[in-house]
């Protein structure tokens, strides 16, 4: 009897990109990292490409790349993220495809997802085709091969999407057991009713469809995925293992298939070290021959279905209602708050259908005036959305202009086709899965939204807006402050707009604190310097110039000139225009040059307004990011002051304060505050320094003990690995270098005795390579009687005790 093993993964990040920016912002609750894809990455995602197999001490055997024995999907809009911001992981993760296809029998694991992860049977047809499309698109430019499945966000299934599938190639896609409504096999007439969620999910499926086409379905296992994901299968990867193979019926005689399907940030994320426990299922499984590791395409090749089977359409794999978690308050939620409802989601998305078949009837009239057909060309923008270049965008016109067209059109239909993909991402799922209206994902969302009203307004100059904020208004928070929809529009979408001249002020005022040079790239938008000049007055500082300002998604750019005054605190006045010509130019520089000579400050401030009007800027229009960046050296000698201050207090009543600690009195709560803060910013201090001040750490360690202050965990952590990074990174480079190895040693033995966790995932990968490449050089040298070698092994396999590594 065949036995097959598929764990399937569903890797998802919501996109979270500012909609007029193209970037993500900083996101102060994934602290200490920049963001939450940053911070998934860093627990899910890169742990997955060298995941540790452990002996019974605990100590690393092992590193494997979990992708390279599971099958799994990666939303475009994450692995777009990826590819910029961790192309390492990225990289690995194409490559693990690529290694699967030798595995699997020419099949690669990874299979396609819909592209921006909207809830499908809601969407329309044209919105269902592209998604479909794009999705597959996308994995084409990736992977380098067409996908064989491909994952529905959160399994929500209807026939039209389906058939769309079916047409565009794809073979198959899984469902839960749940959606399963009758089954029969192949070649009869008598159909079993399974709609109780007692399919067999240990066999494939053929899905007929109306049209005449068909693909596969697979069903996942229900119990095993929701005990990998929701309770604690995953603390034993022994457990893990044996829940799978525990599976498999002695009295069937035909091959039998156990898939288990969850979130891919399950392994990891959810879970903690759950990427270990997977690495070891799978090896367990492997080695033991308790079944063949295989993904779907392998499995679906070598036995076909013999049994066919019809669906519950409108059913997902998170919503017992059906799809009612993305339109209606049906009860399904996060579990936040009991006292919320959700009866925000119908106005919400209602309102979004009325905006998105508001927009496109005027999209279709005006496109057709530039384009041969309008939804042809919404379909192959993909093409363009993978690469911007001005080479690609002209081939996407010469396929689908109706004429030539010149730059101001060109510009134009950009905006058009912006308008139809904000009109898509405003439909991401996660708007409507969570508790509340005022969270981060629905605000996601509805900034969407607001890009594509933006767009409609230039392009159609209708007053779109209000109406649509009408129907915004009716979704109503459970939180008092935020009240409603249009509230929450006017309180986080409204700020993050912004236009050309809202991005040269931006450039302007960071200019006085970041060196551009003659071209700089921030964000999604282009500048090329004409002429920048700058001036100093005592602590007051004067920027004038003009640059050419292009975005790199329309194309729209104009010549702007500006002017910005810093005060040399924190406030800053700035002026931006349209650039007037050279005369008017030459004018404003001289006038304002010369005035700030002198030290005129109030009058360089009415200059800004004569020359560039009344609606100046501060640090408040500076983008999030290097507004953090500019405030924190603005208040460097501020929050100086304060620490001084602290650290006079904390030196001056040590004595009498160790004194009361040593007697078992409680210290008073003034002195532990100036303790905390102190002690926090010198371990901050010494972890920032090259070389990293140990002693210094050691003593500042010893002084938390003494007064049992609360330290910054995850920053006092985030930054401990970066150190021990450095210098592992060091090691690699340099790995002759015996002092750097005993510091490395040192360091590594203070970080394990730190009172907070510190995440080792890079260090130990760095001694990992170095085990396998440099250590048996050393080995060699030190048995030819190379005493170097000999203190260098030494300290090496030290290191590789203090590391949890298994040497020799």
């Amino acid at each position: 009897m065949e036995r097959y093993v598929c764990i399937h993964g569903h890797f998802y990040q919501p996109p979270r990109e500012n909609a007029w920016l193209e970037g993500i912002e900083m996101q102060d609750s994934a602290y200490p990292y920049h963001d939450w894809n940053e911070r998934v990455t860093a627990e899910c995602y890169a742990p997955n490409t060298a995941s540790r197999i452990l002996d019974s001490e605990g100590y690393i055997t092992q590193i494997v790349n979990n992708y390279n024995k599971m099958s799994f999907d990666f939303g475009p809009t994450l692995l777009t993220w990826l590819e910029e911001k961790a192309p390492d992981v990225y990289q690995t993760i194409l490559e693990a495809d690529r290694q699967t296809k030798l595995t699997f029998s020419g099949h690669g694991s990874a299979i396609a997802q819909a592209y921006n992860h909207i809830i499908m049977p809601l969407a329309n047809r044209r919105d269902k085709y592209t998604q479909v499309l794009w999705g597959i698109r996308d994995f084409e430019h990736r992977f380098g091969r067409k996908p064989e499945g491909m994952w529905l966000p959160e399994t929500a299934v209807d026939l039209a999407t389906l058939d769309i599938m079916a047409e565009l190639g794809i073979r198959f896609t899984l469902l839960a057991t749940h959606q399963a409504r009758r089954v029969r096999q192949i070649g009869t007439d008598t159909w079993q009713d399974v709609s109780n969620a007692t399919i067999d999910p240990r066999m494939s499926y053929k899905f007929r469809l109306p049209s005449g086409r068909e693909l596969t379905l697979f069903f996942y296992n229900g119990t095993i995925s929701r005990s990998v994901a929701f309770e604690d299968l995953l603390n034993s990867g022994d457990n893990f293992a044996h829940s799978l193979t525990d599976t498999f019926s002695e009295e069937h005689t035909w091959p039998q298939f156990v898939n288990i399907a969850t979130d891919g940030e399950t392994y990891g994320h959810h879970h903690r070290f759950g990427d270990m426990a997977l690495a070891f299922a799978l090896h367990h499984i492997e080695t033991s021959g308790l079944a063949r590791i295989t993904n779907y395409g392998e499995y679906l090749d070598k036995h076909p279905p013999t049994h066919e089977v019809e669906i519950i359409e409108n059913t997902s794999w998170s919503c017992t209602h059906g799809i009612e978690r993305w339109r209606g308050d049906c009860g399904c939620n996060a579990g936040r708050n009991k006292k919320w409802n959700q009866a925000w989601r119908t106005p919400l998305r209602q309102a979004m259908d009325w905006l998105r078949d508001t927009l496109s009837p005027g999209y279709e009239e005006k496109a057709r005036q530039f384009l041969k057909d309008p939804w042809a060309a919404r379909d192959d923008y993909i093409e363009v959305i993978l690469d911007r270049s001005l080479e690609n965008i002209q081939g996407f016109l010469d396929r689908h202009q109706s004429r030539e067209l010149n730059e101001s059109e060109i510009v134009t239909v950009l905006k058009l086709l912006e308008l139809q993909r904000h009109a898509m991402l405003m439909y991401t799922s996660c708007g409507w899965f969570f508790d509340e209206l005022s969270g981060i994902e629905t605000v996601q969302v509805i900034q969407y939204a607001g890009r594509s009203v933006q767009l409609a307004q230039e392009l159609f100059g209708d007053d779109i807006e209000s109406h649509f904020l009408e129907r915004l208004e009716l979704a109503k928070s459970n939180l008092r402050v935020y009240r409603n929809g249009r509230h929450i529009y006017d309180e986080f979408v409204k700020p993050a707009m912004v236009d050309l001249t809202k991005v040269t002020a931006h450039f302007a005022i960071s200019s006085l604190f970041e060196e551009y040079g003659e071209q700089a790239e921030i964000y999604c938008y282009h500048f090329d310097a004409k002429e920048y000049q700058t001036a100093e007055c005592g602590k007051a500082r004067l920027a004038t110039g003009r640059a050419k300002i292009t975005s790199i998604i329309t194309r729209e750019s104009a010549n702007m000139s500006f002017g910005v005054l810093h005060f040399g605190d924190q406030n800053v006045n700035a002026g931006v225009r349209e650039y007037q010509g050279e005369e008017a130019y030459q004018m404003m520089l001289q006038e304002m040059t010369q005035t700030f000579s002198g030290a005129d400050f109030a009058e360089v401030v009415r200059l800004l307004d004569k020359h560039f009007g009344t609606s100046t800027y501060s640090l408040r229009s500076l983008f999030h990011d290097e507004q953090r960046k500019v405030l924190d050296s603005i208040l460097e000698s501020a929050l100086s002051e304060i620490e001084a201050a602290y650290n006079q207090v904390y030196e001056h009543n040590y004595p009498p304060m160790r004194f009361l600690a040593e007697l078992g009195y409680p210290i008073p709560k003034s002195y532990q505050s100036a303790a905390e803060f102190i002690l926090n910013a010198g371990l901050r201090r010494a972890l920032h320094s090259d070389p990293v001040e140990l002693e210094r750490i050691r003593s500042l360690l010893d002084e938390v003990q003494t007064w049992q202050v609360e330290l910054d965990a995850e920053g006092l952590s985030y930054l401990s690995q970066q150190s021990l990074e450095k210098m592992m990174s060091r090691l690699v480079s340099s790995p002759e270098d015996v002092d750097l190895l005993k510091e490395l040693l040192a360091a590594t033995q203070l970080a394990r005795s730190a009172p907070f966790p510190i995440d080792l995932w890079r260090v130990q990968n760095l001694y990992h390579e170095m085990l396998e490449f440099t250590y048996p050089e050393f080995t060699i040298r030190a048995q030819q009687g190379d005493k170097v070698a000999e203190e260098w092994l030494d300290q090496f396999i030290a290191l590789g005790q203090l590391l949890s590594v298994r040497v020799g």
